[in-house]
């Protein structure tokens, strides 16, 4: 079965116009404040709409350019994932950059996975035009949906395929979880375990920090929220209160995450069903102990997500 990086690939390779799920683009240029915004719209759009793929290089009409795409296939992820960033405060990461064929003529592409959660713009998209002008390709607090070939602000109709998506999507989850009950050997035993054995949120609970000392008395987690309190831009923050001579970003949270495995760490994060990873104190704390050990810690945590997650796709 093929998978959907592989079915865009191919449809990228031969499709002759434009849809809901590909885009042509002429030509980008990666030092400009309007493509950037152009694109980044599109990025957005398409991620809102169920993903897909932008082909670099090619007319409206499917027909190829003359553009150098080389500019683009050295696109480090952490550029695209800071430029979204810049204008939805998500870091948004989910795409590759990616060679493709058309014809005798090699062209870049940018492969764009879905998001539940629809990205809203919360900074508008304006660039400068003639006559000192500014243009806006997009406004503060507006949602862009594909329709069709062009990527536009949210109707309620696009609101109701986002809601039928996720309900598939869950559906499927279930159906799942409910084949493997079914297909469990013999003898299997099933076992629900009722919320409160898990997290208790009864205000009289005891609050308690995460700690790998053994001999800490053991006891049932608060509210996940009382203990991993920190959003991705909250723990930026407070790890930057307590440095000194350096300042880390959001991209060097996502690189120790994934270098570190970080999101399978129940004392670093927490990992909400629908929103983005939530830090502890604990996380924080960890961090700070290896930048002290080793001032190096953050740039080899880039250079080790670059090699194993980017290179390696």
């Amino acid at each position: 079965m093929k998978s959907q990086k592989q079915t865009l690939i191919e449809k990228a390779e031969s499709a002759k116009r434009e849809s809901k799920y590909l885009e042509f683009k002429e030509s980008f240029d990666v030092d400009s404040t309007q493509d950037w915004c152009e694109i980044i719209k599109d990025i957005v759009a398409i991620a809102n709409s169920g993903g897909g793929i932008i082909i670099f290089g090619t007319t409206s009409h499917g027909a190829s350019t003359n553009f150098d795409c080389s500019k683009i296939l050295k696109l480090d992820l952490a550029v695209i994932t800071d430029k979204i960033g810049k204008y939805t405060d998500i870091l948004f990461n989910d795409l590759e950059v990616v060679e493709i064929n058309r014809g005798r003529k090699k062209l870049a592409a940018m492969i764009i996975e879905e998001v539940r959660i629809p990205m809203v713009f919360f900074k508008p998209g304006t660039y400068p035009i003639a006559e000192g002008k500014q243009k806006t390709a997009f406004s503060q607090g507006t949602l862009y949906y594909r329709h069709g070939a062009k990527s536009e602000p949210c109707n309620s109709n696009d609101i109701k395929d986002i809601i039928e998506r996720n309900l598939e999507s869950i559906k499927k989850s279930w159906l799942g979880n409910i084949r493997k009950v079914v297909s469990a050997p013999t003898g299997s035993k099933v076992q629900i375990l009722l919320p409160d054995i898990v997290i208790s949120s009864s205000p009289t609970a005891t609050p308690i920090r995460l700690t790998d000392d053994k001999s800490a008395p053991a006891f049932h987690l608060t509210k996940p929220d009382e203990i991993y309190k920190y959003r991705r831009k909250d723990i930026v923050e407070k790890i930057n209160k307590k440095l000194k001579g350096i300042t880390i970003g959001p991209y060097d949270i996502q690189c120790i995450g994934f270098v570190y495995n970080i999101y399978q760490n129940d004392r670093f994060t927490y990992l909400p069903t629908y929103s983005s990873p939530q830090y502890s104190d604990a996380f924080m704390d960890w961090v700070i102990e290896q930048y002290k050990i080793d001032t190096q810690f953050f740039n080899k945590a880039r250079e080790k997500y670059y090699d194993d997650f980017r290179t390696k796709k």
